[in-house]
């Protein structure tokens, strides 16, 4: 590589001498895509890299038992096979690949051009949406994982529609046939020949199952055929029947990858010297602070190399301080787990540590500067990035903080939010700390409902929690997005609750009644008399007055009965009979003397109790009940 370096860097000396007169800025950004053209030209069909591969289905169809299965072949065979745990990623390298294919025959026979598989675990489907870089998916190619016993499901169909949106070829497993009833397995052979072994019966489910599918996928406009029969894989998508369990049609499905791949994405998937990485996960390993998991697609990563990242309060340069994998299966339960490496060729998954990474953000490219004039030039590639990214995620004035472990969990969580139109007024990635405390504790002042920090699968360093206690803010913690936002939903009613038994004797409900003359039970305190309500709604606890003999307060609804039974309110155009009781001070109204039923008795409102009812007992009001508080008003001159 030095060499090639070497004669390189000589070659470029010469082109920059011909652009004397451009600025240091633009000759750098020149220098950058002269190498990218170069490194295109350079590229070639005998060197391809290994290609990415995405795992992604339903919750519950299977997928990490797939990985789990691609991942241990061999481990029961008391040797641990030649697969390295990678971060966030499964390396599967090419004797793997023989040694688990060896039952397809045709395959056995044909030359395997591939170094390996790079099989990426995505959690669900959130945060794949996220991992497009740069317009192109960063996957090349996905394994989409159905269970024969339910069809498409409703994740199915949203990460077909993903697959869709990036253009990614993609195949698709079967799985769980060994669900089928009277499944015989055979691991040991393709999983054509263990189907044809099977009783007539589980033949037929199989066939009756493989049509539903096929039908289902027809409905998304999508023509699949199981991978054996004489169709064009051009128009078609290939199935392969497996079980992750019985590790039936495993083989298979490897072999498809390879042959799929060399077949119609060569061309993509030729080594490149440039560059193209992607942060997958920001994470804080104990004895190695925050490192970044990083899937490595194309190009070479070397230790000391300046990275450019995108960062949470904008683009960062920092050099890589170290590159490490994992060993190889056998020495996990060894202290140190990872292998120092001093560079890595595409495609990998790496871990690399290095300064401020607490800052960077998951699913943003990683970049690297060749020379230093190339740091400006890269940090602008980065902020666009960066741009198009926050863009999207829009503050409020109040709401409350989020925190997500990775990029893509925040943008799943806020646009859950977003739907459930919860404001948000501050976004961070990574644990929870005491400034994020602090910030969030800012909206004690505004409003007490927002001073809460959702934490959505990250830890909350405890002097973040002690300080939280202190101040008053919740924090929320949780894996499942749901039930972080059902824990917050229920805080927020218990608040509402509390708050509105703090205001119950303050707020006071708008309403109009007009006194039955023939229905007045007791004319003085306590009054006991049918009303007829003719606006708004009454509440015991409603102060009453009368504004026609000059804003006379007669006393406090105290009880409310219809039909002999008692009832908390009363709506407009209900005949109630209620007892008012004097408030005490004066002497008791007398009904008859000081007013009589021509008289208009009004609930007794002023400015503290509409702002109590605006505040804490908003959806107990209707349109019109809104209309008789500006009446009101404007009889008792509020302002």
């Amino acid at each position: 590589e030095d060499e090639e370096e070497g004669s390189g860097s000589s070659e470029s000396e010469s082109e920059e001498s011909d652009d004397e007169e451009l600025t240091q800025y633009e000759r750098a950004a020149l220098r950058i895509k002269r190498r990218q053209e170069r490194h295109n030209e350079e590229r070639s069909l005998d060197m391809l890299r290994s290609p990415v591969v995405c795992v992604l289905g339903h919750v519950d169809t299977g997928k990490t038992k797939i990985l789990d299965k691609i991942r241990h072949t061999h481990v029961q065979d008391g040797e641990a096979g030649g697969i390295t745990q990678q971060i966030g990623a499964t390396f599967v390298p090419v004797e793997v690949v023989k040694e688990q294919t060896k039952m397809v025959k045709e395959f056995a026979k044909s030359e395997i051009q591939l170094p390996g598989l790079l099989i990426i675990d995505t959690p669900g489907h959130e945060s794949f949406s996220n991992l497009r870089t740069r317009g192109s998916s960063m996957c090349d190619i996905a394994i989409l994982v159905v269970d024969i016993m339910h069809g498409l499901e409703p994740q199915t169909i949203e990460s077909l529609n993903i697959l869709r949106k990036g253009n990614t070829p993609f195949v698709v497993a079967l799985n769980k046939i060994d669900r089928l009833f009277d499944w015989r397995r055979n691991p040991n052979s393709s999983v054509r020949d263990t189907l044809k072994k099977q009783k007539v019966n589980t033949k037929d489910e199989f066939d009756e199952r493989v049509k539903q599918v096929v039908t289902e996928f027809a409905e998304q406009s999508l023509n699949v055929a199981l991978c054996w029969e004489k169709v064009n894989f051009k128009e078609y998508i290939p199935m392969v029947p497996t079980s992750a369990i019985t590790g039936d049609g495993m083989g298979d499905l490897i072999a498809l990858m390879v042959t799929f791949s060399q077949k119609f994405l060569a061309e993509g998937l030729m080594f490149s010297q440039e560059l193209d990485a992607l942060v997958l996960e920001v994470k804080v390993i104990p004895g190695l602070g925050t490192t970044i998991d990083v899937i490595l697609r194309n190009g070479f990563l070397k230790e000391g190399d300046t990275m450019v990242l995108t960062g949470t309060e904008g683009p960062f340069v920092t050099p890589i301080r170290a590159l490490l994998m994992p060993q190889p299966l056998r020495e996990l339960r060894v202290k140190n787990a990872y292998v120092n490496h001093k560079a890595i060729l595409a495609s990998q998954g790496v871990k690399v540590c290095a300064k401020d990474l607490e800052k960077a953000m998951a699913g943003t490219p990683l970049l690297v500067a060749k020379k230093p004039d190339e740091i400006e030039v890269l940090k602008d590639t980065a902020a666009e990035i960066m741009k198009g990214t926050l863009s999207s995620i829009k503050l409020q004035e109040r709401g409350v903080y989020v925190q997500a472990s990775t990029l893509g969990s925040l943008e799943a969580l806020l646009e859950f939010l977003k739907q459930s139109k919860i404001p948000y007024c501050g976004i961070n990635i990574g644990p929870v700390h005491k400034r994020d405390v602090m910030k969030a504790s800012v909206m004690l002042e505004h409003d007490q409902q927002w001073a809460v920090i959702l934490a959505f699968d990250v830890k909350v360093e405890r002097d973040a929690q002690e300080m939280s206690d202190s101040y008053g803010v919740k924090i929320f913690t949780a894996d499942i997005i749901y039930h972080l936002f059902d824990n917050f939903l229920k805080y927020r009613q218990e608040l509402r609750d509390q708050k509105r038994k703090e205001y119950e004797h303050i707020a006071v409900f708008p309403c109009k009644l007009r006194i039955l003359p023939n229905c007045v039970f007791n004319t003085r305190d306590p009054i006991v008399a049918g009303v007829m309500v003719e606006a708004g709604l009454v509440k015991p606890g409603t102060p009453i007055t009368i504004p026609s003999k000059e804003f006379l307060d007669i006393g406090v609804v105290t009880s409310i009965e219809a039909n002999h039974k008692p009832v908390e309110i009363a709506r407009k155009g209900i005949e109630v009979c209620i007892k008012i009781e004097s408030l005490g001070g004066d002497a008791p109204r007398l009904y008859g003397r000081h007013f009589d039923h021509n008289d208009l008795l009004v609930s007794k409102i002023s400015r503290e109790s509409i702002n109590a009812v605006k505040d804490y007992f908003r959806e107990d009001l209707e349109k019109k009940d809104w209309a008789l508080i500006v009446e009101l008003k404007k009889i008792f001159q509020i302002i």
